[in-house]
């Protein structure tokens, strides 16, 4: 058993550095633009008095940043194939190295920097979960229309699977879609409900809505994805909900009597949460990468100012009580970062069964292995909050300063243990295997075997 990282892979990775180091950071540290990042990141990137939105100069930073990396060949490498990306076969391992890395850097880790900005999933290595869910589930039409202007930022669009008053149960949710005949003639449907917590509303062109199209709530059956254009009449953002850490592009949005075409469905009427399962299972595993690194970040820049901090004539790091918290999450971190990545060996595993015999992997990936990709999920959420608040604390008062980057990354990594998915439910997911409510499916077939 090889626990190295590919070699092209590490060379990969060297690459990204190099980049980051000739044309990101100078980007960054041109003009006044470090202040995005330093001790005045969350005033520089609010508009306070406009509904708490991101500045127009924050994300046009960003823009340029991503051009930088779509121009070097970064950009798309977890994309499909034919619209740019990698196409390899270990996609979900070197998406997972690749982010921990960044996350994990001495000088541009932390999710705080312009090679790697978290808190609105920024990064020079592009992580775009609705072109996943395009790629599997859209039409040719849908696919060659909205996948290239997606990558150029013509297309955004947000997740329209929680409710006001339905979040973590999908199955029950106020929002329906009836047939209707369009005034045109066309087949078409009407949609009325509502959704919160989108993300980017401010900027989408589009959002995808699932809506009840069948069934009795509490059913995963009945269920459908409408690609919905955001000017289209009925449709109405009704407010922005300001959170932990700012700024805001998280809204809560109504639909009256919204009419869409039958065209504007994506994937099968009636199993649309087949489609969100897409969504979580990638990027639940990319975001434990995430955090996992983000916690290594904080874990190793908390024992460089240990060493170096004296206090009453010794260095800090030679009191047990500073000693030990680290040493058990260093631990608790290197044992998840080895588990995040097995895992995502195996889910490249089990895709690449699934294109050999024509199934669908999202199926199978969900059946053997959601319990394991629910344990990196809920557990690195926690662990890099509970890094984050360890550094502050070994900081002292720099540590709960602005100065220092752990109070944004408590602040911005708390919300991963809510959403895609609260690490409640995912505790549940866990104890539905373990305990035998659920299987994997492969112990069936040992079974089969033996008879």
């Amino acid at each position: 058993m090889n626990f190295e990282l590919p070699s092209d892979l590490q060379d990969y990775i060297s690459r990204i550095d190099a980049f980051i180091k000739d044309k990101i950071l100078p980007l960054q540290h041109k003009d006044d633009n470090n202040r995005f990042f330093d001790h005045r990141r969350e005033s520089s990137r609010t508009q306070w008095d406009n509904q708490g939105l991101p500045t127009h100069e924050w994300e046009n930073l960003l823009r340029q940043a991503k051009k930088l990396a779509d121009e070097a060949g970064f950009y798309r490498f977890g994309f499909p194939k034919e619209f740019g990306g990698a196409g390899s076969e270990h996609q979900n391992l070197y998406m997972c190295a690749i982010r921990y890395h960044l996350s994990s850097h001495p000088i541009y880790g932390g999710g705080v920097s312009l090679a790697n900005d978290l808190q609105n999933e920024h990064s020079v290595v592009g992580n775009n979960p609705f072109i996943i869910m395009m790629h599997h589930y859209g039409t040719k039409e849908q696919q060659n229309k909205y996948i290239p202007a997606s990558i150029n930022g013509e297309f955004r669009s947000t997740f329209g699977l929680t409710e006001i008053y339905h979040g973590s149960d999908a199955t029950h949710m106020d929002t329906t879609a009836k047939p209707i005949t369009l005034p045109n003639g066309e087949p078409g449907y009407e949609i009325n409900g509502n959704k919160k917590w989108q993300t980017g509303m401010h900027a989408a062109t589009h959002s995808l809505v699932f809506a009840r199209t069948s069934g009795q709530n509490g059913s995963p059956k009945g269920i459908t994805a409408f690609i919905v254009p955001t000017n289209t009449p009925g449709f109405k953002v009704a407010s922005y909900e300001w959170t932990l850490n700012m700024p805001t592009d998280h809204a809560t949005v109504l639909f009256d009597k919204v009419q869409v075409p039958a065209s504007a469905i994506l994937g099968p009427v009636d199993n649309g949460l087949a489609i969100a399962q897409t969504f979580t299972h990638e990027n639940r595993i990319r975001q434990a990468a995430s955090s996992c690194g983000a916690a290594r970040y904080c874990i190793e820049r908390s024992v460089e100012y240990a060493k170096k901090r004296t206090v009453f004539g010794k260095p800090l790091s030679s009191n047990q009580a500073i000693q030990w918290p680290l040493v058990e999450l260093s631990t608790q971190a290197e044992m998840l970062r080895l588990l995040i990545l097995r895992t995502a060996v195996e889910m490249d595993q089990v895709t690449a069964a699934c294109k050999a015999n024509g199934s669908a992997p999202w199926i199978a990936i969900e059946k053997q292995l959601g319990h394991k990709i629910g344990m990196c999920n809920y557990y690195a959420n926690r662990l890099c909050c509970e890094s984050a608040d360890r550094a502050i604390q070994i900081h002292g008062g720099v540590g709960y300063s602005r100065h220092y980057p752990f109070e944004h990354i408590w602040r911005h990594f708390r919300r991963y243990r809510i959403t895609e998915g609260s690490e409640e439910v995912q505790i549940r997911k866990v104890a539905a295997y373990l305990f035998g409510y659920k299987t994997t499916g492969v112990e069936d077939k040992k079974s089969e075997a033996k008879l």
